[in-house]
């Protein structure tokens, strides 16, 4: 069984579109999959809740009760190896990590960023998104990298930006886009369809349209 461990801060929208898609897909029997843990490092996040709900382990490191980074980090691969992932999703987990972490699991941990990477890494994206004049917007799933919001660019979503946008239109039709390219790249990534090679993003012939996806 190939178990993914999802790291949350907050709501967990993006973990509940994965465990919406592991039912309605029957990842466990059609991918040999399953969402075996998820990991937060705030008490009050209420994707915890959500976990819970669909019968997934969850566990809290506050990471406030570390004396460094470093504490944090190792303490969280400890965590996380006890389930022995064959992939770790970051899903609106709000921690930079270290390099050591991300060294530990290259090629097995992505994340899910609210714009079109290179494009407006960082916080307050929408924002950033508006005050640019762009004309199109969406969210990036990638490869974690030991540059913040860097590394190989799996999947992508686009959404216009309208005329009479604010932050907060904008970013529900990203959300709303979010929650499909994030369950789809997941799934790619556990059938062999996506892959890492030499710092690179491979996808197998047939499978490019899957990672690319436009909402007009």
């Amino acid at each position: 069984m190939k178990n993914i461990v999802c790291l949350i801060s907050g709501r967990g929208s993006n973990l509940e579109a994965l465990l919406a898609a592991a039912g309605a897909e029957r990842w466990a029997e059609t991918l040999d999959a399953r969402i075996a843990a998820v990991i937060s490092n705030r008490p009050g996040a209420a994707g915890l809740a959500r976990a819970k709900a669909a019968g997934v382990p969850t566990q809290v490191l506050e990471h406030g009760a570390f004396p460094s980074r470093d504490a944090f980090d190792v303490a969280l691969m400890q965590a996380i190896d006890a389930h022995q992932p064959a992939l770790v999703v970051l899903a609106g987990f709000m921690r930079v990590l270290t390099q050591r972490f991300v060294s530990h699991y290259a090629g097995r941990l992505i994340n899910i960023h609210p714009s079109l990477l290179p494009a407006f890494p960082g916080l307050a994206t929408h924002r950033q998104a508006l005050a640019s004049g762009v004309r199109v917007h969406g969210a990036t799933v990638h490869f974690v990298s030991h540059e913040v919001d860097g590394g190989a660019i799996i999947g992508q979503s686009v959404v216009p930006v309208r005329a009479d946008d604010t932050e907060e239109t904008l970013a529900e039709r990203v959300l709303v886009q979010e929650h499909v390219l994030l369950p789809r790249c997941v799934r790619l990534l556990l059938q062999g369809a996506v892959s890492l090679r030499d710092g690179r993003v491979h996808v197998q012939a047939g499978h490019d349209q899957e990672v690319a996806v436009a909402a007009w």
